[in-house]
């Protein structure tokens, strides 16, 4: 007992150690620099692994990227250019935050009259649901006739049962 509770605690004391992460040790020239760079990567998509931005992903591609982004930010370039450059090499795949062009209009606008269209088709099926409601079903002479005729045979049947 005391042995498992041994192993336990020295396992959970070194866990810590699988769960690091590689740091990069780029030096920026200024604090200032530093926050831009990592602001931009946190914006920036990793190309291969397409669900992390380039500071959270440990790809060898996204470790590139980001050396390249604290380069292109201590070199002067604005976020503008930056992301230009990213663009311009890996398509605007590589942005979290596409921009609002003709190719990204479907993006923009598709949840927007997805919603309207549901909204919309919900609107018609609770009017039709209502207009069926209120509205009084009649019955034909031919109906009438047929369930006068059911209600006397099921007298005459309870009739004949009481008897």
């Amino acid at each position: 007992m005391i042995r498992a509770l041994l192993v336990f605690c020295c396992s959970v004391l070194f866990s810590w150690q699988v769960l690091a992460t590689p740091v990069d040790t780029y030096e920026f020239k200024s604090a200032e620099n530093q926050k831009r760079a990592l602001a931009l990567a946190h914006e920036l998509r990793c190309p291969q692994c397409q669900n992390q931005n380039l500071i959270d992903s440990n790809s060898p591609i996204a470790k590139d990227l980001r050396l390249e982004v604290y380069k292109m930010v201590d070199a002067g370039k604005d976020d503008d250019q930056i992301i230009e450059f990213m663009t311009s090499r890996y398509g605007d795949f590589v942005l979290y935050k596409p921009r609002v062009t003709a190719k990204t209009y479907i993006l923009w606008l598709g949840p927007v009259m997805l919603l309207a269209l549901g909204l919309l088709v919900g609107f018609i099926f609770v009017r039709k649901q209502r207009i069926q409601a209120e509205a009084p079903s009649e019955l034909t002479e031919e109906q009438k006739a047929e369930l006068d005729a059911l209600l006397k045979s099921d007298a005459e049947k309870d009739d004949g049962n009481k008897k």
